[in-house]
């Protein structure tokens, strides 16, 4: 069994692809840096990651897929399922030892499972900006703590800087712990060193703008208001509004 060991970033990945057409040699298994090795490994190569080369082969890629097929390709990236860099490195090299792309050859099974991830991962990203909720803290910030099931943060920043141009906020993945803040001009990357007092959804009442309760008590007795007892459907309140988000809804709380 040959074995690529990386570094589990997508340049990473794209530099094993670079590799394995350099060595004429295509892995069986990708492996990160500290991952176990199968016991009958045959061969081990540790790819060091170029980021010449991972351009090279995306530049290449684009000629040859549609900007559709590109962007479902990040999506399955950041959808950190277990193996789906090994799906993106067959997907990859069938497109490049086709002729033509097979991007539309859904009998693929590698092709419809790539589809159907992209799908799953874009979908959740709509999620987040449907169910962010801003909190506005003490110094005139407003936070908002998430945790989707993908690693979708960094393809709804463009939405939120567009939307709250005029506003200073933060968004936090507090499932991965990362977040970007805004401050005007630029969204920045930003790791916070604590951030259990924020895994109820609720910011802290002492990190509270003093009218932020306030506006929050407002909120919920107008969705109250609003709500006609007659019509609740909890199955299809569900299905559009998942419950692992409601603890980050001010109305669910």
């Amino acid at each position: 069994m040959n074995i690529f060991r990386y570094d589990k970033t997508f340049d990473g990945l794209l530099t094993a692809v670079f590799d394995a057409y350099f060595r004429k040699s295509f892995p069986d298994k990708l492996l990160g840096e500290n991952d176990i090795e199968p016991m009958f490994a045959t061969e081990i190569y540790s790819v060091v990651t170029d980021a010449d080369k991972a351009n090279r082969v995306w530049t290449a890629l684009q000629k040859k897929i549609s900007k559709i097929s590109c962007n479902m390709i990040t999506l399955v990236w950041l959808s950190e399922l277990p193996e789906s860099d090994e799906l993106l490195f067959r997907y990859i090299r069938k497109n490049f030892d086709n002729r033509q792309s097979i991007e539309m050859n859904f009998a693929d099974a590698d092709v419809l499972e790539l589809k159907q991830i992209a799908a799953k991962v874009s979908q959740e990203k709509m999620r987040v900006v449907q169910f962010v909720r801003f909190q506005k803290t003490a110094d005139d910030m407003f936070f908002a703590p998430i945790a989707p099931m993908f690693n979708v943060l960094p393809m709804t920043i463009q939405h939120f800087k567009d939307r709250f141009a005029d506003q200073r906020w933060i968004v936090y993945d507090i499932k991965r712990n990362y977040g970007f803040h805004y401050d005007l001009h630029q969204a920045t990357e930003i790791a916070l060193d604590s951030i259990e007092h924020f895994s109820d959804g609720k910011l802290p009442e002492n990190l509270m703008a003093d009218d932020e309760k306030l506006f929050q008590d407002l909120w919920k007795n107008y969705f109250k208001a609003i709500t006609i007892k007659e019509r609740i459907n909890p199955k299809l309140h569900r299905q559009f509004m998942p419950k692992r988000f409601w603890k980050y809804l001010t109305e669910k709380q």
